[in-house]
């Protein structure tokens, strides 16, 4: 039994006031995660209550329970009614307030217990419980690790198999990524064995973008995609114009950066988009080439080893240099990366 189900075990052998919470535009790992703790904690006689930062896409609507969700830009009041009456916060697939936006305050301020679940390097000291392992494919895996920890596989139904099967299967780049280890098959062959059928679920996350998306990405690749084979880099970059041009939404630009890294020779892939008067970043890469240390050390983010996140506060062209001279700075790195794979 893992250290985390330990402390909070005590904590869950009555039934409490839960507020579960992930991070600002969640993913499927981040609302899988939520959604699949939320109902397992209910069949265990909780009262759960799941908080979402902002809206989600609307190719997420569909898990079960997604109409539950209270969210914070929409429904503040009530957001904040439940947090002020929890007795546990969980906090998912983010691991520090800041990851919440406009929500931190009034997590951080809270008398609740703050349990952390999430699997991102560098985990802030700010939570009264938490497990950080950044080996586990997706959040998801490790809700999947808690319940059978907990004795209660059994427990695992369709809608909970529904919702961690998203993450894992969408953190894993549909099972391509070197964070596919034999546990994720294992807890897929599980899921499966009971009734879980992988394929609406692909079609619903992957297949279900609106025409105006895939026109979007047309421009992209076609227009705004750079390549620096110089140091085996690729940017893509978009103004703030040519989302609103396209009504790109949150979660439209979801996968896009990956695109580049199926170029022969490219490396390190990056996206960056202008909204909310800040400059948002991905960054992937394959092979050695650290993104969680290049997203650190030069635009205020972090993640994953192959897959991390970012931000600039000047504008997208001030962005752009400081990314060129990022890309000067690492060149001998990216250049032996790039041997070692060969």
């Amino acid at each position: 039994m893992n250290k985390l189900l330990i402390e909070i075990r005590p904590l869950l052998e009555y039934p409490q006031q839960i507020v579960i919470t992930h991070h600002y535009n969640a993913d499927a790992d981040a609302l899988g995660a939520s959604l699949g703790l939320y109902h397992y904690l209910t069949l265990k006689g909780h009262k759960c209550t799941v908080i979402s930062p902002n809206s989600m896409p609307d190719f997420l609507q569909w898990m079960p329970a997604a109409y539950k969700v209270l969210k914070f830009d929409e429904q503040k009041q009530e957001v904040i009614k439940a947090i002020e009456k929890c007795q546990l916060i969980f906090c998912l697939d983010f691991n520090q307030f800041s990851r919440t936006k406009d929500l931190a305050p009034y997590l951080e301020k809270s008398k609740a217990k703050k349990i952390l679940i999430d699997h991102h390097l560098n985990p802030a000291q700010t939570f009264d419980f938490g497990i950080s392992r950044p080996s586990k494919s997706s959040t998801c895996e490790m809700i999947f690790d808690l319940i059978n920890e907990n004795g209660d596989n059994a427990l695992i139904n369709l809608d909970i198999a529904q919702c961690l099967y998203s993450g894992v299967m969408t953190d894993t780049g549909s099972f391509k990524f070197p964070s596919t280890t034999a546990s994720v098959h294992l807890m897929v062959a599980d899921l499966m064995q009971k009734g879980l059928h992988p394929t609406p679920i692909h079609q619903a996350i992957l297949d279900n973008y609106q025409e105006n998306r895939l026109r979007f990405l047309g421009y992209v690749l076609a227009e705004k995609m750079l390549l620096f084979p110089e140091f085996n880099s690729a940017v893509i970059a978009i103004s703030k114009e040519e989302l609103n041009k396209y009504k790109i939404n949150t979660g439209d630009t979801e996968g896009i950066v990956n695109y580049p890294l199926s170029i022969k020779n490219i490396i390190f892939s990056t996206f960056i988009s202008e909204r909310d008067h800040e400059m948002r970043m991905s960054f992937r890469s394959k092979g050695d080439f650290n993104v969680n240390i290049f997203a650190r050390n030069y635009f205020n983010g972090g993640g994953h080893h192959n897959a991390s996140g970012g931000r600039s506060d000047v504008s997208l062209a001030e962005t752009l240099k400081n990314f060129k001279q990022a890309l000067e700075d690492n060149k001998k790195q990216l250049k032996q990366c790039y041997l070692d794979l060969q």
